[in-house]
């Protein structure tokens, strides 16, 4: 079961459909931020907008998970990452690959979801593990 969405995110969600990932961005202070809501953390102004994503990031923090809650869709053992975007935003996800590290460079991928939207997903560069 999918959740519903706040009106805050609707328009990231929608975005994944055509595989764009959305940071919403600060008209005031130029602020980039991730997960979508209603004020800027950065100035606590309301006049956000949104900036796409390149699909670059940086392993911040990760660790490897051999249980899951849901087996049918996610199987053990997989890896649970913050990635800092090239953009600034910390986005909390999975990562597949070898070697994962901190501060190993990441590319983002997708995982198609029942509802025709996708979750963003990152792998690792082979040239980096």
């Amino acid at each position: 079961m999918i959740p519903d969405v706040s009106p805050e995110a609707r328009e990231w969600w929608e975005a994944t459909r055509e595989r764009r990932l959305l940071v919403q961005s600060c008209d005031g202070c130029g602020h980039r931020q991730h997960y979508p809501r209603a004020i800027c953390k950065g100035c606590g102004r309301t006049d956000l907008g949104w900036v796409e994503a390149e699909g670059g990031g940086t392993v911040y923090s990760f660790t490897h998970s051999h249980r899951s809650p849901d087996p049918s869709s996610l199987k053990p053992p997989y890896t649970i990452a913050i990635v800092i975007l090239d953009e600034g935003p910390r986005l909390l996800t999975t990562v597949t690959g070898d070697g994962i590290r901190c501060d190993m460079r990441v590319r983002l991928g997708w995982k198609p979801l029942d509802d025709g939207r996708y979750l963003p997903v990152f792998e690792t560069d082979p040239e980096e593990a």
